[in-house]
């Protein structure tokens, strides 16, 4: 069997699969592969790594009868048309835990950035535009005591709950499909339904799954219900939000500010008016952009192809009914 790796990632997975025996090939080239290219190199493989927002969707399944697995190099797996590779036996695998701590540390950073604005701030800087003492000028916020709002209390909305809790004394309060009973009992963490979520929430930050139902749930109408002095904070998928809504929201004093690791669309062009608002820090997706996190869902990934080729169940699989 043989691997196809459309984008090259660290060497402790290389390493693993070299270890194996596993005969793969890795897209010599830093150019992101057209749709067509991309899926006739999957038809003469048997596994994909796939590294990046590829869509695999109904129409990939079907030109890729041979595919036998599928490694992601994330933990989401929006990507992926789940129903597609369970009516073909294919398991997906994804790279869950290692990059919690990670990615809750950007949105953490975010945050504070926010609170302060700190890139606006820095910015002035590089402009000339420090000027003189002002105690009226470039007044953030404290967050001590004030109340976090979790949407998707899963293992990344724990991490950036448990800094916020004990750096700032926050409050817990979270919006899931059911109750965390770990977060309760270890955070103090309260379910509260959505409309509480966004109208009691000083900072509310996205950790869920992203799927279709929640595209751009935070919009105009989700803005509104928000305090004045809140702080938007995503760091899961950009699909989530309304950019022209958000943007309306920041500058009309309808929410304090935000704060982005990825954006809708993404990337995000340079021209993008959110990037000139003082309220509003932004960054290029770099939520587990650390070398431990990327060297564990390096090992991560190879440890499911590797299953593929043992005939064995992915230890990170997504989709296990594939197996029953």
């Amino acid at each position: 069997m043989k691997v196809f790796i459309n984008k090259d990632i660290p060497e402790a997975g290389i390493l693993l699969l070299q270890e194996k025996g596993i005969n793969f090939t890795i897209n010599p080239t830093e150019n992101v592969l057209s749709r067509n290219e991309f899926i006739k190199i999957c038809q003469e493989n048997d596994v994909l790594l796939n590294v990046g927002s590829n869509t695999l969707d109904e129409d990939f399944f079907q030109q890729c009868p041979n595919l036998k697995g599928i490694a992601l190099f994330s933990v989401g797996f929006d990507s992926v048309n789940i129903p597609s590779a369970n009516n073909r036996k294919i398991p997906v695998g994804n790279t869950p835990d290692v990059l919690s701590r990670a990615t809750s540390d950007v949105a953490f950073l975010l945050m504070q950035s926010v609170a302060r604005k700190s890139f606006y701030n820095h910015k002035k800087i590089i402009n000339g535009e420090w000027g003189s003492f002002n105690a009226l000028s470039n007044l953030g916020q404290e967050l001590y005591g004030k109340t976090l709002g979790i949407f998707g209390l899963g293992r990344i909305g724990f991490e950036m709950s448990k800094k916020c809790k004990a750096a700032f004394g926050m409050n817990i309060i979270y919006h899931n499909r059911s109750h965390n009973e770990n977060a309760e009992k270890e955070l103090d963490a309260i379910y509260v339904d959505f409309e509480t979520l966004l109208s009691q929430s000083d900072v509310l930050s996205i950790h869920s799954n992203y799927s279709a139902e929640n595209n751009e749930l935070f919009n105009k109408n989700t803005f509104a219900k928000m305090k004045p002095g809140s702080i938007f904070i995503n760091t899961a998928r950009g699909k989530f939000h309304n950019e022209t809504d958000l943007f309306d929201a920041l500058t009309n004093n309808i929410i304090w500010g935000a704060g982005l690791d990825v954006t809708n669309p993404e990337p995000m062009n340079q021209d993008n008016p959110l990037l000139s608002l003082p309220n509003c820090c932004i960054l290029p997706h770099i939520g587990s952009a650390t070398f431990e996190a990327r060297n564990a869902m390096a090992v991560c990934a190879a440890q499911n192809i590797i299953a593929v080729f043992e005939h064995k169940k992915m230890p990170f699989c997504v989709n296990e009914e594939v197996y029953y």
